[in-house]
């Protein structure tokens, strides 16, 4: 058995006929006929039907062409694993990145990252942390951008930056002019927060640990941005990572008001899986973030 039998199996079974197939693969039609009939002595089963206008699938083919794509799928994963060894900077880096973080780093990394690694485009999914670890450890994705606390087994972080958290108040909310505020003085305010799931949601609760209530209905969003227009609306207050308050965020409704010492913060960090063959594009990566003029500090 050899990856050429398989890739003419899985030409046959795509394309129902035996000339076409050979086509595909640039054969003669005669050599692809005699190995599919070679494989199939192999194996001891009959992998089609050979009918006059069709080729259909026995069931015992079916499973054969379904484990054949796996292992050319697996095949082709070592060779790109080979040329990224060469060169870890050319190819694309599946990037995952969480909904608090996306929209405040992403512009500014794409920018760096294709002027440092032009040959390394970006296939970026937004998610929150457990469907990102999901895809991570499951091989769908090489790096995921987001907050501690995170721990995974054969997964590995690297640090990229700390940034504080600060309140958001409308602008004509009394602690509009106030230079800090108490976490423990959020807890007589309305406080809006994003929805179940988010990571974020739970750091902002484990620094004001008196809103450990539920939220009223209609008090919390999808987003970070959704959270802003409700504060600037009037609705209540809220918390926003530092990144999120950079001036082309900025919304003359709203003010924002540092914490009292010592300030909530998070640290933002770069997970991988510990046998990803291109640490370097990491490296490039967490270099490319650590260039950006970002209101954080560095992990």
């Amino acid at each position: 058995m050899t990856l050429q039998e398989l890739k003419y199996v899985v030409a046959v079974a795509e394309t129902r006929n035996f000339r076409r197939a050979a086509e595909r693969v640039f054969v003669s039609q005669p050599s692809l006929s005699a190995s599919v009939k070679k494989l199939e002595d192999e194996l001891g089963v009959r992998l089609f039907e050979r009918g006059p206008r069709e080729v259909l699938l026995t069931e015992a083919g079916e499973q054969v062409v379904a484990q054949a794509r796996r292992v050319l799928d697996e095949a082709a994963r070592v060779r790109e694993v080979a040329r990224h060894g060469r060169d870890p900077l050319r190819g694309v880096l599946r990037l995952g990145v969480i909904h608090t973080i996306a929209p405040y780093l992403l512009p500014g990394l794409v920018l760096a990252l294709r002027g440092a690694a032009p040959a390394m485009p970006l296939e970026i999914e937004e998610n929150m942390t457990a469907s990102l670890d999901q895809m991570l450890r499951g091989g769908l994705m090489d790096v995921a951008i987001l907050a501690l606390p995170y721990e995974a087994p054969g997964v590995e972080v690297l640090p990229l930056y700390d940034e504080v958290f600060r309140v958001v108040v409308p602008a004509r909310h009394p602690w509009a002019r106030r230079r800090a505020v108490k976490a423990e003085e959020l807890a007589g305010e309305n406080l809006l927060l994003l929805s179940i799931g988010h990571c974020f949601r739970e750091q902002v609760m484990e620094a004001c640990g008196e809103f450990a209530r539920p939220a009223p209905p209609g008090r919390q969003g999808n987003s970070l941005e959704t959270i802003r227009n409700m504060v600037a609306s009037g609705l209540g207050v809220s918390v926003l990572p530092a990144t999120a308050l950079t001036g082309r965020h900025a919304s003359p409704l709203v003010r924002a008001v540092d914490f009292a010492a010592p300030a909530p913060m998070r640290r933002v960090v770069a997970a991988f899986r510990a046998d990803f063959p291109r640490r370097a594009a990491v490296q490039a990566m967490a270099r490319a973030v650590s260039r950006l003029d970002l209101p954080v500090n560095p992990s």
